[in-house]
């Protein structure tokens, strides 16, 4: 599959590949009950287009995958998901009756009913609360244009993508100029490199050590103008929009 790479080049570390993602776009898309052609008429694209992805033969841009998300209805956090075995946590520290602990903690916790905080929180409840991801471990995907998004937490809430995004020079959102748009709220600080950010008609340059936020309702775009990769992290928080009412 031409968009999964096993390894970032030698401008930083490796991480993992996210193996079949055209796959699991289709069988996102034919548990939604969409055919092909509804997807690719929704999107605008042509039916062989949408098959060649789903086949792993194209890779999609950001604006694709962004819009056949959230038109299926999945968000990009779990197309991260790789096709592993679940971990099964460790079992509870057992403890002695005459100090087990106390039923269901509801509100406050009283410290001094426990003798650690993994008994707070035994780790088969803990397992979903925190999310340790290696440098070497981050799932990727790659776009069309070479844009790579790397997740860095793997239980985060499905409205919500944490992740580094990396731009080679040149690169794009998109590889023949439109605009982007989608629900929700972009955050974004970079690391290196320089971001040119095209929001509506205006055009914002982000340096390193800056940071940013917008509506991405709004039609935008970015785009690496510099020569070096521009490296960021990124948060996205998809959430629905209220629906306005008629006075």
């Amino acid at each position: 599959m031409t968009d999964v790479v096993a390894a970032r080049s030698t401008d930083g570390p490796s991480a993992a590949a996210v193996g079949n993602l055209g796959a699991r776009l289709k069988d996102v898309r034919m548990g939604s009950g969409m055919s092909l052609r509804e997807v690719a008429r929704q999107l605008g694209v042509s039916p062989s287009f949408v098959s060649q992805m789903e086949n792993g033969k194209s890779q999609p841009s950001v604006a694709t995958l962004y819009s056949m998300a959230q038109l299926l209805g999945v968000s990009i956090d779990e197309l991260f998901a790789q096709e592993a075995a679940p971990v099964t946590p460790p079992p509870p520290v057992a403890r002695a009756a005459s100090d087990s602990a106390p039923g269901p903690v509801q509100g406050a916790i009283n410290r001094s009913d426990f003798s650690s905080p993994a008994e707070a929180w035994p780790s088969a409840a803990t397992a979903t609360r925190i999310s340790v991801v290696r440098t070497d471990d981050r799932p990727r995907l790659v776009m069309d244009s070479g844009v790579i998004w790397e997740q860095l937490a793997s239980n985060s809430d499905r409205n919500l993508d944490f992740m580094e995004i990396i731009y080679p020079p040149g690169a794009s959102s998109t590889n023949d100029g439109r605009m982007l748009r989608h629900e929700g709220r972009e955050y974004g600080y970079l690391l290196s490199g320089t971001l040119e950010i095209t929001f509506g008609f205006d055009t914002y340059t982000l340096n390193p050590g800056e940071s940013m936020s917008l509506d991405p309702a709004v039609p935008h775009l970015l785009t690496n103008p510099g020569t070096v990769p521009a490296r960021g992290i990124w948060v996205v928080h998809h959430y629905a929009r209220p629906i306005e009412q008629a006075d």
